[in-house]
């Protein structure tokens, strides 16, 4: 450690534990909710790696996060952010198999949005030299999470749904359901996103502001039948659409991106039709699958990078000192991804 410094500059929480709200992951301003610090460089533990930053991306769930509205308390003056790419400049005792290599991470011990980043070894991915920082730092969290959801899909039959499909993990799972074969309907908000839906490996395209897309979905599931629903908006519509699938139906909530709260209308279905409705958390995941499993997953994702099959749309690059005043108009640029870099 002593070839390192002693202090970094980091993104911070300004707030502690959970806000109580669900207003889904929009910010008018991120000085709400962050300030900019100089924290001592954390020391890594036992099966910990010190990373120094490359890249880190934001994700929904930082947004959810910094809000309070994760499924995790915030701690005040923590360093924010759950995803990135760096370079393994310390490590604690055994994990000393990762020093000097360049992983794809997600933060467990520190946020991702500093200089470094402190975690468990057993979150890092050792990335193939082929691989940009840019997608090294949104590796994970999506890629990974299309992979285990459209697997858990082609279990049910040939027909899935994803809603946000235009999402960077929404266009990973429409191309991924294309690759095997299968047929994903995907729901957009707008109609000029369609065409490029349907390039991507969609085979059905659904507008969720066109009046009548209840009905069309329902034509849709009465001769798809879609029996799983990955949904990441959670909204009075998607309670709509799932009603309108055939039994069996499984509702998959892995996100929170609408601000209401829906109401169960028809709960006879859960009984009588068999179907289910379920959350789905990565890290749930990471921890629970084999770990030949997780390998061959990881391995087909890298696999998918580079060879360009798959790749992180960047819709706006920050520096951590740009971060806090840019950030809400950063976010509003659709059908990308932010990047950060120190």
């Amino acid at each position: 450690m002593s070839a390192l410094p002693s202090s970094m500059f980091a993104t911070i929480l300004k707030h502690d534990g959970y806000s109580g709200a669900m207003t889904g992951p929009v910010i008018g301003d991120a000085a709400d909710w962050l300030a900019e610090a100089e924290l001592p460089v954390p020391e890594p533990g036992p099966g910990q790696v010190l990373i120094r930053l490359r890249t880190a991306s934001v994700n929904p769930s930082d947004m959810h996060f910094i809000k309070g509205e994760y499924g995790q308390p915030r701690v005040k003056g923590a360093a924010a952010g759950f995803e990135g790419c760096g370079d393994v400049v310390a490590t604690g005792k055994g994990a000393e198999a990762l020093q000097d290599q360049r992983v794809a991470f997600v933060a467990a011990g520190s946020g991702a949005w500093a200089e470094y980043v402190v975690t468990q070894m057993q979150m890092c991915i050792p990335l193939r030299p082929d691989i940009s920082d840019d997608d090294g730092a949104a590796q994970i969290v999506n890629p990974l999470t299309a992979m285990a959801m459209v697997d858990m899909a082609k279990e049910a039959g040939e027909a899935f749904v994803v809603s946000a499909a235009t999402s960077q993990l929404g266009k990973l799972m429409c191309s991924l359901g294309r690759d095997l074969g299968l047929k994903p309907i995907a729901l957009v908000r707008r109609e000029e996103t369609v065409e490029s839906l349907k390039n991507l490996g969609a085979s059905e395209v659904l507008v969720t502001t066109d009046p009548d897309v209840v009905q069309k979905f329902s034509d849709l599931s009465a001769t798809l039948k879609p029996r799983v629903f990955l949904d990441a908006v959670m909204d009075q519509l998607s309670e709509q659409l799932f009603c309108a699938m055939p039994n069996q139906a499984r509702w998959v909530c892995y996100g929170k991106l609408g601000s209401d709260s829906p109401t169960l209308t028809q709960t006879g279905q859960l009984i009588f039709m068999g179907k289910r409705i379920e959350g789905f958390w990565l890290t749930q995941w990471m921890m629970s699958t084999p770990p030949a499993d997780q390998m061959r997953v990881v391995a087909e994702v890298q696999a998918r990078f580079a060879d360009g099959r798959w790749k992180t749309d960047v819709s706006e690059r920050l520096t951590l000192k740009n971060l806090i005043p840019n950030l809400a108009d950063a976010l509003k640029k659709s059908d990308g991804k932010v990047i950060i870099t120190p």
